[in-house]
């Protein structure tokens, strides 16, 4: 942890394109009084990077722009990609990949929470309270064939790659939050274990059974939380059957990738799921969202996701020794936005008046 004073710490921003930049600027301005009131400093370098990047300078994002992400204690990144701006191939620009990819980032952390006021998809008065993490392994999988697709006038081929080293620490990670997880819920003689549940596909494909090997021998080294496996097409009828009876979902990218959207749809949509992508030394924290183009610019933008991702990485440095500060404030901040929906706050995505200045003077207001 690199730190330029005492309890200061850089955070690299990099806000993107679209209301990617919007997102980020309210985050920013609700981040001031947070670390004010908590006595923790935040120091931010802004830095450029993303598809209107690309248009002007011909790179999504630079090596030196890299280079001070990778140097920095934290990353926050808003939104990345616009739909007229491709690349040759005619793939989007996605260098938040790269940061994945570069930075081993194998721990895509999605929750998937409640929040008071705001409408969840299913009838179920259990859905009110639902809370469960999707852990997506974030540079593997299918991803991994990442430009290294193969394709012919008759046929296109893409690998998918999962390798003990990396599910191991994916395994690693997912049981030691579940039992995290359990400890921060426990209450007086009800004790409730933390559960992980594989989300794979080893029925059909023998890399997914190689996988579920993986995760059961790590799983004997933590006999205080329970696992399970799922096949993922079950566990998408069971997202929207029973998601109340998970707690930590680790599975591929791509399974990832799909099952994650799912998730946020049942809390409100994209603009509540935040995001972390963590790796051994570096992480990266951005709403789950993208771009929005059809609303950017106007001032409608939901923050509550980029809100939330800020808190988790709040809480993230604090684990990593940042101190007591970072983590009381983590904690606010997610009570903060609670707090501003359960009295009122309504953005338009959820039918609405509530722009992205209103929602982040809202969640302020409620800080201290």
């Amino acid at each position: 942890m690199t730190r330029m004073a005492s309890n200061t710490l850089r955070i690299a921003v990099l806000a993107g394109d679209g209301i990617g930049t919007e997102v980020t600027a309210a985050t920013l301005s609700v981040l001031e009084p947070l670390a004010k009131r908590h006595g923790i400093g935040l120091a931010y370098e802004h830095l450029r990077a993303g598809a209107f990047c690309y248009r002007d300078t011909g790179t999504a994002m630079s090596e030196a722009t890299f280079a001070a992400a990778a140097g920095a204690d934290a990353i926050l990144l808003g939104a990345m990609g616009w739909p007229e701006i491709r690349t040759e191939d005619g793939t989007e620009i996605a260098p938040q990949l790269d940061l994945r990819f570069r930075l081993n980032l194998y721990a895509g952390v999605r929750p998937v929470r409640a929040i008071p006021g705001v409408p969840v998809a299913l009838a179920d008065p259990r859905a009110q309270a639902l809370d469960i993490v999707l852990v997506r392994e974030s540079t593997e999988g299918l991803f991994h064939s990442r430009g290294k697709g193969v394709v012919t006038y008759d046929a296109a081929e893409e690998t998918l790659r999962i390798t003990r080293a990396t599910t191991e620490k994916l395994a690693r990670f997912s049981f030691a939050l579940a039992r995290r997880r359990a400890a921060t819920r426990q209450k007086p003689g009800r004790q409730k274990p933390g559960l992980v549940t594989l989300v794979d596909k080893a029925n059909v494909f023998r890399a997914f059974a190689f996988m579920r090997g993986v995760f059961a021998g790590v799983a004997e080294h933590f006999p205080d939380v329970a696992y399970r496996q799922h096949y993922v097409d079950a566990m998408a009828l069971d997202l929207v059957r029973r998601p109340w009876d998970f707690d930590v979902l680790p599975m591929e990218n791509m399974f990832g990738d799909i099952l994650t959207d799912l998730g946020a749809g049942l809390v409100g949509g994209m603009g509540f799921s935040p995001s972390a992508d963590i790796g051994d030394d570096h992480a990266v924290f951005q709403p789950a969202h993208g771009t929005a183009p059809d609303i950017a610019g106007k001032g409608l933008a939901n923050p509550t996701a980029t809100l939330l991702s800020a808190a988790m990485m709040l809480d993230w440095l604090a684990a990593r020794g940042a101190g007591q500060g970072f983590a009381d404030a983590a904690q606010e901040l997610t009570a903060a936005v609670d707090a501003a929906f359960a009295d009122g706050l309504r953005t338009p995505d959820i039918g609405g008046r509530h722009g992205t200045a209103d929602a982040a003077r809202a969640v302020a207001a409620k800080i201290g």
